[in-house]
């Protein structure tokens, strides 16, 4: 049975990680490297650090940065933020991240899915969705939230699939630093729909929201960043849960 992963998030603003509630009142939440690190030792299937105003500033994505945690770390590295073109995944590739994640470049130009599947392989491309809830329906937003796109989420995803995207990153923006949970409704409608994986992120606030997540769900992945960033929770004792709970996890 393929495991399930725990995915700490290093959203980053001006070269420190940062968390906000409903992608807003951003506060710091420590230095990424020293995070990152602490991460790998804790025992994290995987990292995703987004540069989470890059495309509100119309920026690449802070290349040296990346370097400095890839050099740090040993586990996938997937890094979001500002790319626009497959010349951007060739910098972020070359800086050290597994796979790029793409955002509002890719609802503005889908055919930039295709164009890095080809380049790079499928499993290269995570599409991040923003999603929240309109008018009794589950719609997309891009440049950090801030715009609504008119399109669907589900038809959306399904479109990523077409377009050779090789994973999901959902995120409730609804559920975003509120630690009620994750928003299972619009990930298992999602996850069953679509033969992709899935990474279900905004809503972590305990133990037990994994599990559900991971019961009532077919997603692969759960990405959370304050619960792990402010020690609420702590990865080791995640994974001893979720095994003692016959959810199949990486265990050491």
């Amino acid at each position: 049975m393929l495991k399930k992963r725990i995915i700490p998030c290093l959203d980053i603003k001006d070269g420190r990680t940062v968390k906000g509630i409903n992608f807003d009142n951003i506060t710091d939440a420590g230095n990424p490297i020293e995070l990152a690190n602490s991460y790998v030792e804790q025992g994290a299937d995987e990292l995703v650090f987004l540069d989470i105003t890059a495309t509100i500033e119309n920026r690449a994505t802070l290349i040296e940065l990346v370097k400095e945690i890839s050099k740090k770390i040993n586990i996938p590295f997937t890094v979001g933020g500002g790319i626009r073109s497959v010349g951007d995944v060739y910098a972020l590739l070359n800086a050290g991240a597994d796979k790029v994640s793409i955002n509002s470049a890719a609802v503005h130009r889908p055919s930039l899915i295709t164009d890095i599947a080809d380049e790079f392989g499928s499993q290269c491309v995570v599409v991040a969705i923003d999603t929240k809830y309109m008018n009794n329906q589950w719609m997309v937003y891009v440049s950090g939230g801030r715009r609504a796109t008119g399109l669907e989420t589900v038809l959306w995803a399904k479109k990523i699939e077409e377009l050779g995207g090789g994973e999901i990153l959902l995120t409730s923006m609804d559920s975003d630093g509120m630690k009620n949970g994750f928003s299972l409704d619009i990930t298992r409608q999602i996850a069953s729909e679509i033969n992709l994986p899935v990474i279900a992120s905004g809503g972590a606030g305990s133990m037990q929201h994994f599990k559900d997540l991971y019961t009532s769900t077919e997603a692969t992945g759960a990405l959370a960043a304050s619960i792990f960033h402010y020690d609420e929770v702590k990865i080791p004792d995640l994974k001893q849960y979720l095994h003692n709970n016959k959810i199949p996890v990486r265990w050491k």
